[in-house]
């Protein structure tokens, strides 16, 4: 059946005088343009390809690093920190592109705005490489976090395009990697690279995966916004009908009117993430909780190289393999959650009736708040007291599951608390939370040069246990309620 007959069946008479109305829409549950009904394989490999887009921007955000201090002399830097701004600034940008680039992804689609940003961030990290001074870092640096920043609050937004709630924890534990893989990875890369050659290589070896990665997802991501993609089937059935038929008129099930002004859907898209920051408690509150833990996070991205350099005297190289112990807790931990999160979720749905609730996201949450914590005691009092570095790499190891637990309970509870708006929902907290790896890296050197690792670990700990511990059950016990007095999230559906 061609689109005209299948629209015309959905018809519904609004008035003689305006004519018929089309409202055009999946064409049944089936429909196999419906991202959520595309082969398993062509979703896992859209799912890879966005979680390599991703990836790509963040390994690049701490790959410079182990090089900071190259920097700092050619530069003739000698503040402290000014010179963890050349690392930072990447991270500041992260809080503000997604404001902007998440709602332009609901005007236009997902892939346009992330290939084009990484275009974007792909120009002004080559040109970090050939900076010649300290201010043009640090603005390349910030208008390359700009572009290499959509993918963060994008991607989930793919994911819940594209994977329904019951299948959406493991594409968003393997997802929920990229953001913390690419920060652990990068400053292995980069060790080395500035110890061998300059640390100008390592903004071009980026830019060559970026390029990598770009070609990759013209082959493999495909638009995936459902208004978009029945917005060029409204297109196909108007350029299939003709002039002649023109007192016909289609519109998608998505939208709120017969016409609709594109200058209002952008307006109105543009204010949407600050409108979820400003008036959804469950977006703050999730927020805050995950921007806490990723500050603590590039915390220990800026100051592992000092703890085996000082503490341990490691050379660069080697004190850069000491991250790959956050990665070895990240990817354990991922792997297993990613096993048992649906699972959990779908035992959960079933035993309330057939009904799926985001809270039931929340599980994952109970033990990352204790792993978390020990986590940082172990690694600060084993580098306080000069243990044997594996205690110290243990510690970190748990650190990382603690991290990773918990970014793919939140990620995956906001995905299935805005849905449609996924985007602008992850764009909000992504803001929250990148703020706050801009600025505790910069208080972290003064806090450990006075208390030293031991106390300022306890500290952090401290803090983890009073915010994290209790959180859990807040979110399980109140969520809901918080929830459903939002207007924009997706109400509970009956499997």
């Amino acid at each position: 059946m061609s689109d005209e007959k299948r629209a015309q069946s959905q018809r519904t008479d609004v008035g003689e005088d305006e004519g018929d109305v089309v409202v055009v829409d999946w064409d049944g549950p089936n429909d196999p343009e419906n991202p959520k009904n595309w082969a398993y394989e062509k979703r896992w490999r859209a799912t890879i390809a966005v979680s390599l887009f991703t990836f790509a921007s963040t390994v690049t955000s701490s790959g410079i690093a182990p090089g900071t201090s190259k920097i700092a002399e050619e530069f003739g830097i000698t503040s402290q920190p000014i010179a963890a701004m050349t690392v930072s600034m990447f991270v500041l940008a992260y809080a503000i592109g997604p404001l902007f680039m998440a709602p332009l992804s609901e005007i236009y689609g997902r892939t346009k705005v992330i290939q084009l940003s990484n275009l974007f961030f792909f120009a002004w990290n080559l040109a970090c490489g050939f900076a010649q001074n300290k201010t043009q870092l640090i603005i390349f640096r910030f208008l390359a976090g700009l572009g290499g920043s959509p993918p963060l609050a994008v991607g989930m937004g793919v994911l819940g395009d594209m994977w329904r709630a019951e299948e959406r924890g493991r594409a968003s534990a393997t997802y929920s990697l990229a953001p913390l893989m690419g920060p652990v990875i990068g400053p292995v890369i980069g060790a080395w690279i500035s110890a061998r050659t300059t640390w100008r290589w390592v903004f071009w070896s980026t830019c060559i995966f970026a390029v990598a990665v770009q070609v990759m997802g013209l082959f493999f991501l495909r638009e995936t916004f459902a208004p978009v993609l029945l917005e060029r089937k409204v297109a196909r059935l108007r350029k299939a009908e003709g002039p002649e038929k023109g007192a016909r008129r289609y519109r998608t099930v998505f939208e709120a009117s017969e016409t609709r002004s594109w200058q209002h859907i952008f307006s109105k898209a543009l204010r949407r993430p600050f409108a979820l920051f400003i008036h959804e408690s469950i977006v703050q509150l999730l927020g805050l909780y995950m921007a806490f833990i990723y500050g603590i996070f590039y915390i220990y991205l800026t100051t592992i190289p000092t703890i085996f350099r000082d503490v341990y005297h490691h050379p660069p190289g080697v004190a850069g393999l000491h991250y790959f112990s956050l990665g070895i807790g990240l990817i354990f931990t991922s792997q297993l959650n990613s096993r048992t999160m649906d699972t959990v979720y779908i035992y959960l749905r079933d035993r309330n009736g057939g009904i799926g609730e985001p809270e039931f996201r929340i599980p994952s949450m109970f033990p990352a708040s204790v792993i978390f914590p020990v986590g940082l005691l172990v690694s600060g009092w084993a580098a306080e007291k000069q243990l044997h570095w594996i205690v110290v790499d243990v510690g970190m190891a748990l650190v990382g599951a603690g991290m990773i637990l918990s970014f793919q309970s939140i990620q995956t509870y906001l995905v299935d608390t805005f849905t449609l708006f996924a985007a602008s929902a992850l764009a909000a907290v992504t803001f929250i939370r990148s703020v706050f790896a801009f600025g505790f890296p910069l208080f972290a050197p003064a806090m450990y040069a006075k208390l030293g690792y031991g106390k300022g670990d306890t500290i952090l700990a401290v803090l983890a246990i009073v915010i994290g511990c209790p959180s859990p059950f807040l979110f399980w016990k109140y969520g809901k309620a918080v929830r459903m007095r939002s207007r924009h999230t997706m109400k509970p559906v009956v499997s």
